[in-house]
C-alpha cells in the first residue's frame, strides 16, 4: 500500500536544497563574471583608445610644427586609423575632435586657441551615438547593449634651455679651469662633461649628461668646482638643431620659400633686416682678404670658392651689419672684426671652416636688449682665438667648436656642436633668459602632458 502524502511533512523537508543554492549560486556568478567581462572589455577598448590618442596627438603636433592646421588633423587621422581600423573600430577621431591650444603646466590645464602650435589635444572615442560603442553582454539583459568609451592625450611644444642659451655637444664637452656660469645657464653633452679646477657654478646651472656619474673631473674633484655637484642632471636629447642645416640654406638660397625662407613674414627663419631677395655675388677669385665695400646692408651675399681653395677673410676690424652671407668657403674673421643682426653660413665641411683672430665680437652688446643677434652656422666645425665675446648670438656646427671666452664676454649664448665642444678657462658665461635670442634657429621638441 502507497504511503500517504503528507503535506506538513513535505513542507518541511530540506531534501534538494543545496542543489537550490548551487544553482542560485552558479546564476550568481554568471552574472558577476558577465559583468567583469563588460568591464574588462570596456577597459581593455579605453585602453585602446589611449594608445591611439597618444600617437595621434604626438602626429598632429609633429605635423604642425611646419604645416596647416588641416594638414596636421589629417595626420592625426591617418595616424588614429593606423592604431585602430575603421573597419574593425569604426571611426573613432573625426577633425572635431582635434584642438590646438596652449597647455599651462602650473594649473594642468588645456586652452583651445586657434593657429596654435603650442600644445594639441586629441580624443578618441567610441560612442553608441556614432554606431560603434563598445558591445557589452550581460549588462545588454538590462538593455546596455554599448559602452560609451573615451580616451584624450595632450601633446606640448617646448624648447629645452639648453639649446636656447647654453652650450650642447653631440660629443663631449670640455671646459677648462677659471671660469664663472651664471644661474640659468645650462651645459650638456651626449656622451659625457669634463671638468678641469676652479670652476664655480651658480646656484640654477645645469649640467646634464644620458649619466652624470660619467662626469669627468679632476684629481681635486667637487672641491675645486663650487656648485657643480648640485648642478648635475641626467638627461639625453637628440641634437635635431644640426639636422636642420640644409633647411636653415634652403631658406637662404629660397628668400621666398614658403616654410624656411629668410624672407618670408611667418617663417621662423625671417629676418626682418633682409630687404631684397636679389642676391649679391661677391668676387672672391684669386684673392684672400674680401673687401667690405662689397658687403650691402639688407641683402644676402654669395661667396663661390669652388675653384678656389684658399680661405677667405673679413679683415681685421671688419663690420657687417644687417646683412647674411652663404658660402662654400672657409672663412676668416679677422681681429677686431664687429658682426650684428647678421647671418654667416657655409657649407665647408673642413674642421676649420670657420675660424677667427683674437678680439671679435659676435652679436651686439646692447645688455640684453632685442635685436642686434648674429648666427654663424657650418657643416664643418670652428675655432675661435682668444677674447671672443658674444652677446644674444648663435653658434653651429655639424662638427666641433673651440672657443676661448673674453673675461665677461659672453652674455646670452646658444653654442651647439654636432661634434665636440671645448672652451678655455678664465670665461664669464651670463644667462639672458632669452632676452635678445629671438632669431635662433631652434628645432622643437615634444612630450606628453597629459
Amino acid at each position: 500500500m502507497a504511503p500517504r502524502f503528507d503535506p506538513i511533512r513535505f513542507l518541511q523537508s530540506e531534501d534538494g536544497g543545496i542543489t537550490a543554492l548551487s544553482l542560485q549560486m552558479f546564476l550568481g556568478a554568471v552574472v558577476l563574471g558577465g559583468l567583469a567581462v563588460d568591464v574588462g572589455n570596456g577597459v581593455a577598448n579605453k585602453t585602446h583608445l589611449q594608445v591611439a590618442a597618444d600617437a595621434a596627438a604626438h602626429a598632429a603636433i609633429l605635423t604642425r610644427e611646419w604645416h596647416s592646421e588641416d594638414d596636421a588633423k589629417q595626420a592625426a587621422i591617418d595616424m588614429a586609423k593606423e592604431n585602430m581600423s575603421t573597419t574593425v573600430y569604426g571611426n573613432i577621431l573625426t577633425s572635431s575632435d582635434i584642438q590646438f591650444g596652449t597647455w599651462n603646466a602650473a594649473t594642468e590645464t588645456f586652452t583651445p586657441s586657434s593657429g596654435s602650435r603650442d600644445a594639441v589635444q586629441v580624443s578618441t572615442k567610441r560612442y553608441a551615438a556614432n554606431n560603434n560603442g563598445v558591445a557589452t553582454y550581460m549588462l545588454g539583459l538590462i538593455g546596455l547593449n554599448r559602452w560609451d568609451v573615451a580616451s584624450a592625450s595632450v601633446f606640448e611644444t617646448y624648447y629645452p634651455s639648453c639649446f636656447r642659451e647654453g652650450f650642447v655637444a653631440q660629443d663631449r664637452v670640455d671646459m677648462q679651469s677659471n671660469s664663472y656660469y651664471k644661474a640659468g645657464f645650462c651645459i650638456h653633452s651626449q656622451t659625457h662633461v669634463e671638468v678641469s679646477s676652479n670652476n664655480t657654478f651658480e646656484p640654477g646651472v645645469v649640467v646634464s649628461m644620458p649619466d652624470a656619474r660619467d662626469v669627468v673631473l679632476p684629481s681635486s674633484g667637487f672641491t675645486s668646482n663650487t656648485g657643480l655637484q648640485p648642478a648635475l642632471r641626467d638627461g639625453s636629447y637628440n641634437t635635431k638643431i644640426i639636422n636642420r642645416i640644409d633647411s636653415i640654406i634652403a631658406g637662404i638660397n629660397t628668400p621666398n620659400h614658403a616654410d624656411y625662407g629668410v624672407m618670408t613674414s611667418t617663417s621662423p627663419y625671417y629676418r626682418s633686416y633682409i630687404t631684397s631677395a636679389t642676391p649679391v655675388n661677391v668676387k672672391t677669385q684669386g684673392k684672400t682678404a674680401l673687401d667690405q665695400n662689397d658687403f650691402k646692408s639688407g641683402r644676402i651675399h654669395v661667396l663661390d670658392c669652388k675653384n678656389d681653395n684658399t680661405h677667405k677673410q673679413l679683415g681685421s676690424g671688419f663690420t657687417l651689419k644687417n646683412m647674411v652671407i652663404i658660402t662654400d668657403c672657409r672663412l676668416q674673421i679677422g681681429a677686431g672684426a664687429v658682426l650684428e643682426d647678421a647671418v654667416i653660413i657655409t657649407t665647408n665641411t673642413d674642421s676649420k671652416s670657420i675660424y677667427s683672430s683674437a678680439d671679435i665680437q659676435i652679436g651686439k652688446d646692447d645688455h640684453r636688449g632685442f635685436g642686434g643677434d648674429v648666427q654663424i652656422v657650418t657643416k664643418g666645425g670652428m675655432e675661435f682665438a682668444s677674447k671672443v665675446s658674444i652677446f644674444g648670438s648663435q653658434l653651429l656646427a655639424a662638427g666641433d667648436i673651440s672657443l676661448t671666452a673674453n673675461a665677461n664676454g659672453i652674455e646670452g649664448a646658444s653654442i651647439v656642436a654636432g661634434g665636440k665642444l671645448d672652451v678655455t678657462s678664465n670665461g664669464t658665461f651670463g644667462f639672458c633668459n632669452g632676452n635678445g635670442m629671438n632669431n635662433n634657429y631652434e628645432a622643437a621638441y615634444f612630450r606628453l602632458v597629459r
